[in-house]
């Protein structure tokens, strides 16, 4: 069985790469442990957050799945940020896990050039350093140019709880053993790392009264650009708080948490800790937030937010059964660690493609991230690239400059990874440009040139296109006239009165002066709420805009400057020891990623200049 494109693992990586792969032409095939949990949600079933929604809307620009899948089958929908400035501000959707898994795989199954396998997939072939294809744990072997290796926490899986240790992936799956010792046969370096889950407690044992209510947000709002705006009827989540009791229980059986263990040396996510974790590192905090999230409308499990813990089962009962409205709670599925085997990223270029095996792609939690939205937005630049590889296109590489996906992918692969990898608005240079709202503006013409991007997504993006245009000539040309109404209304608004007429586009620059304000006093126009979101962050943040373009500006000239791929920086005179070493161990391909490794000083940039300069004379 021959295809163009072979996808290993159906977790969110897998299956945005092999719909990529297959909407692009590609005959795909995608191959996994077992067909019931395609886009499980082993963890909290939630999408978005800050710069987790912003890689959302991303892969939803380029034309992936993600947040139209959301969008079918969240519970809850909420904008995070609301009083900080626009380029934090994200959404965060609670879904029907279930929901999601038989939506996702029915996007699957309708999908042309795309077939599903279950399988464990034990070895990755290749020949004369190229990938030829896969073979089974059963010895079936399936041919391809490209291999894409989506495998998440699944690699030599071992979940813990307690004393207790036993080979296995999350939810009770089974672990693939055999890949790992596969890829260290083709000479790739591996890490083991760490995480763990919350216990899932019964909805009919908590005391809601006790709690406080987290509603979602009442204004219909959506993840991609593309769903239809109506609005939706939603779950509550709820808030409670841990106390003194519940950390002392928790001090007195640190011994048994293999999680905290010193003796435990994988690396746990340092932005995700485990309640251990917290209750040592934070001995002044005499309480800590605990949310209790529905998963779905069709069960009573509850996710213990905040509560990610190894601990044995009867002490996390314990725990539990300290914090208000969870006196009698019954625990259903218990907290539990999981280790497992990931790739050193640096192993990898800018397409998510092995330097050292041609055609040969991985994303997702297998390149040492953390997250359903990091891996999705992996899945869908290793599909893209898998099928322009065997197309012989030109690769797609996006720049920090351009998407959150291009922080996420130079960060692997330029920095590495200590622990799991988890995206954050901080680590966006230029996240002002790189807000959630633009995000279609950004890349679906990216997504149009590849092939995702359908006719009628295209369609909608061009009629916002259109309503900027005319938003924003609307914005500049229209004067506002200081006439009692207009007074009034500022009065009411705590706005100082205007003096004399003036523009929209001036008049929108007042802080307290959003656009439903103009649409109010200038008379309504055929602008969509989104649009006119748009034409308020840039007329307000216009010279910050500016000034973070202009910064990008001059970053390009080191971005521009190629470096070649087999040169020999140990004869490279001027460079440091440390700067030999990590440049040999990266291999950059320009000179802006060289400056982004840690290790590399500007001295060290400044010699790769000169040689550079020196090899073109």
């Amino acid at each position: 069985m021959v295809y163009d494109v072979i996808v290993i693992g159906a977790g969110h990586a897998g299956c945005e790469a092999a719909l990529a792969a297959a909407r692009m032409g590609c005959k795909t095939l995608l191959i996994t442990l077992n067909l019931d949990y395609v886009a499980l949600m082993p963890c909290n079933p939630a999408v978005g957050g800050p710069g987790k929604a912003h890689l959302v809307r991303e892969v939803d620009a380029l034309g992936g799945e993600i947040g139209l899948n959301t969008d079918k089958t969240f519970i809850q929908m909420r904008m995070l940020n609301t009083g900080k400035g626009p380029a934090v501000r994200a959404l965060r959707a609670q879904v029907d896990k279930v929901g999601y898994q038989r939506a996702m795989l029915k996007t699957l199954q309708g999908q042309s050039n795309l077939d599903l396998s279950q399988g464990i997939v034990e070895r990755v072939l290749v020949s004369n350093g190229r990938v030829t294809g896969v073979e089974t744990q059963t010895g079936t072997r399936y041919e391809a140019q490209t291999v894409v290796l989506t495998t998440g926490t699944y690699l030599r899986g071992r979940i813990i709880i307690g004393d207790m240790g036993f080979a296995g992936g999350p939810n009770g799956q089974i672990a693939a053993q055999g890949l790992s010792e596969s890829l260290s046969d083709l000479g790739f370096e591996l890490l083991r790392f760490k995480t763990g889950t919350p216990p899932r407690v019964d909805r009919k044992s908590i005391d809601f009264s006790e709690l406080s209510e987290q509603h979602g947000d009442p204004e219909p709002l959506f993840f991609s650009f593309i769903s239809p705006r109506e609005k939706r009827e939603q779950l509550s989540c709820w808030l409670t708080y841990s106390n003194e009791q519940t950390h002392d229980i928790v001090r007195e059986n640190l011994h048994r948490s293999p999680l905290y263990s010193e003796e435990n040396s994988s690396a746990g996510p340092r932005y995700c800790p485990s309640f251990e974790e917290k209750v040592v590192n934070f001995p002044a905090r005499r309480r800590h937030q605990i949310f209790l999230e529905p998963e779905g409308w069709d069960t009573d499990e509850y996710y213990v937010q905040g509560m990610y813990t190894s601990l044995p089962e009867d002490i996390q009962l314990a725990i539990l059964r300290t914090i208000p409205g969870m006196k009698e709670v019954h625990i259903i599925r218990a907290g539990y660690g999981i280790e497992y085997d990931a790739l050193v990223p640096a192993q990898l270029d800018a397409t998510l493609q092995s330097k050292e095996i041609k055609g040969f792609f991985t994303a997702g939690q297998i390149n040492g991230t953390s997250g359903y939205e990091e891996a999705a937005a992996q899945g869908i630049l290793a599909g893209i690239n898998a099928a322009l590889f065997v197309k012989e296109r030109g690769p797609l590489i996006l720049k920090r400059s351009e998407a959150y996906i291009g922080v996420l992918i130079d960060d692997l692969i330029t920095k590495g990874v200590r622990e799991p990898y988890r995206i954050l608005t901080s680590r966006a240079e230029f996240r002002l440009l790189l807000r959630q709202d633009n995000a279609d503006l950004r890349l679906t013409e990216t997504g149009r040139r590849v092939g995702l991007v359908s006719d009628e997504r295209y369609r909608i993006y061009l009629e916002k296109v259109r309503q900027l245009k005319e938003g924003k000539a609307w914005l500049q040309k229209t004067k506002i006239s200081p006439t009692s109404q207009v007074q009034e209304y500022l009065k009411a608004k705590g706005s100082a009165p205007l003096k004399g007429g003036v523009s929209l586009d001036e008049f929108l620059r007042r802080p307290e002066i959003t656009f439903s304000d103009l649409m109010a006093l200038a008379g309504d126009q055929d602008l969509s709420p989104e649009v006119g979101e748009v034409l308020e962050i840039e007329n307000k943040y216009a010279g910050y805009l500016h000034r973070q373009e202009s910064h990008v500006a001059r970053m390009e000239k080191l971005e521009n400057k190629r470096l070649p791929e087999h040169i020999d920086y140990n004869q490279m005179r001027g460079l440091s020891r440390e700067a030999q070493e990590k440049l040999i161990k990266v291999r950059p391909g320009t000179l802006g990623q060289a400056s982004r490794i840690p290790g590399v000083t500007p001295a060290d940039v400044s010699v790769l200049w000169v040689a550079l300069e020196h090899r073109k004379a």
